[in-house]
This record gives C-alpha cells, sequence and structure tokens, in this order.
C-alpha cells in the first residue's frame, strides 16, 4: 500500500496494492471464503443488535413477607377503619338496609315487615316509653352506661335470668352492623361502632334508626310495623298504654305479645307506662323529642 501518487507531493485517497507474498490472487480467496448469505449470530434479522437481558436477582423472603404485610395493613385500614366510617355516615342521611338479624330470620321462614317511618312520624309516648323500659340514661350518656353494666353482671351471676345492660345505642349498633350471637368480639366490634354513632349521628338519628329496626315480633320490625300489626293503627296514632306495651315486649318480641299481653306483660307494660310519665315530667327524653 502506498501513500502517495509517484509524482506528486498531495495524498489523494487510500489505494489498494497486490502484497508481493500472494498478489491479487491471495486477496480473491481471500473473498471467496466470505458467504453474502449468511448473518453473523450477533445479529437479528433487522440488522439491529440483540437485546442485552439482566437476570433479575430473585426476591428474597423478606421482602415478599413485606409486601404481604403492606397489603394485610392496607385491607384493615380500609375494612376495618376507613369502610365502617363511611358506612356509619352514610346511614346519618339514609335508611339502613336489612341487617344481619333480619335476613336470618326470613331463612327461619319468619317473614319480613318493615316500614320506615321519621322520628316525627312516630309517637312521643314510644319514645318516652322505650328510654324508660331500655335506658333511662339514653340522654345523659355517651353510648355506654358503666353503672348498668356492673348491676347487670352482678344479676347474672346470682341469677338464671340473664339481664342486660347495654343502652340503646350499643342496642343499636348490634342491630344495625352486627349478628346477634354473643362473644367477646362481638362485644368488642359493638363497642366500635357505638362510638361511631354516637358521634357522626347524634341521639335524635339513634333513637330514629333503632325504633325502626328493632324486632317486634316474627318478622316484624320498626315502630309502624308493630302498631299496624297489634293495634290497627300507624305509629304516629299510638297511645301511651299501647306505647308502654310495646315497649314491654322488646326483650323477648318472639315470646310475649304486645295485642293480647299475659299477666307479667301487663304488669310490665304498667310500671312502663308510669316511668314513662317521669321520663316526660323530669326532661330525660329532652335530645329526642326536645
Amino acid at each position: 500500500m502506498s501513500d502517495t501518487n509517484p509524482g506528486s507531493d498531495k495524498d489523494d485517497g487510500l489505494r489498494l496494492t497486490p502484497q508481493a507474498s500472494g498478489g491479487w490472487e491471495d486477496l480473491a480467496r481471500s473473498w471467496d471464503d466470505i458467504s453474502l448469505n449468511e448473518k453473523p449470530r450477533s445479529v437479528n434479522d433487522r440488522g439491529d443488535a440483540p437485546p442485552i437481558q439482566i437476570a433479575q436477582a430473585p426476591r428474597s423472603k423478606r421482602s415478599v413477607w413485606g409486601r404481604v404485610g403492606r397489603t394485610v395493613v392496607s385491607l384493615v385500614l380500609v375494612f376495618g377503619l376507613i369502610g365502617p366510617v363511611l358506612v356509619t355516615a352514610a346511614y346519618r342521611f339514609v335508611p339502613p338496609p336489612i341487617t344481619y338479624l333480619m335476613v336470618e330470620r326470613v331463612f327461619q321462614g319468619r317473614g319480613f315487615d318493615r316500614k320506615w317511618r321519621s322520628l316525627d312520624e312516630i309517637s312521643p309516648s314510644l319514645v318516652r316509653s322505650v328510654i324508660a323500659a331500655e335506658d333511662a340514661k339514653f340522654c345523659s350518656h355517651h353510648g355506654f352506661d358503666f353503672g348498668a353494666m356492673q348491676k347487670a353482671l352482678a344479676h347474672n351471676e346470682r341469677s338464671k335470668r340473664t339481664r342486660g345492660g347495654s343502652t340503646i345505642s350499643q342496642q343499636t349498633a348490634k342491630n344495625i352492623f352486627l349478628w346477634p350471637a354473643r362473644s367477646y368480639v362481638r362485644k368488642g366490634l359493638e363497642a366500635y361502632f357505638t362510638v361511631l354513632i354516637e358521634g357522626l349521628w347524634g341521639k335524635r338519628r339513634i333513637m330514629e334508626v333503632y325504633l325502626n329496626s328493632v324486632e317486634w315480633g316474627p318478622g316484624v320490625y320498626g315502630a309502624e310495623a308493630a302498631a299496624l300489626k297489634n293495634f290497627g293503627v300507624s305509629a304516629d296514632r299510638l297511645t301511651p298504654a299501647q306505647a308502654a306495651r310495646l315497649a314491654a315486649i322488646l326483650p323477648s318480641p318472639l315470646k310475649w305479645r304486645a295485642a293480647k299481653p299475659g299477666p307479667y306483660v301487663k304488669r310490665r307494660s304498667g310500671r312502663i307506662d308510669k316511668a314513662a310519665r317521669t321520663v316526660s315530667r323530669e326532661g330525660m327524653a329532652r335530645c329526642v323529642l326536645g
């Protein structure tokens, strides 16, 4: 190979010159050994270099369990904390749908009768009677009556007949959100939902939901259905005596009857009627009736 043309001092390009040892014949044989139909193994059909594949290291057990833990925490936050708060807030404005107990009774063949009424469409006598029978301190506590709980525990230890110490707020929380069976888990959830409804609903809404959801007979739920079933009148037309009878059967609505009460229900309803007058006189229902 020569860098310059003879007789010129300027370079005008590269030139191929035969080597002394092989000349043009060796060069031609070297070109014959190259096949134009073959491609280098490292080049794909488009002429691009193959992609570089980087092997990923296997995930450690610690990272997998970390993701599982974060997922569990997220589910607990959504379904255990945020979800109940959102549902409870919604029930502040819309009637709660069918409850667990209602579904259970339907499958037991007891039917379903429920007619929602606003608190203004329910007799004040029923409000006073229910407070007198179930929760005399309804307007003064914040969801729990610890004195009543202690008395109920002491009574249940010495008597075979169980007495409940739950407030109307606790009963409402159980009726709307939970199942009826007794357990420590349910009681814990009941306390949680009681705090929620006391904070998000207020006393009037708690009473309204309670009177529209409580069981008042086989397949009978709420004040309107109970009033029509037992006395043939709407809930706003209940007399004090009729209201006292309805309140009297609340502890055992599948056993006792308000329309045709036995001796025990008659005595109990008489005591409730007198206590309801005290509730009215001393303003013990002021948080509901004003």
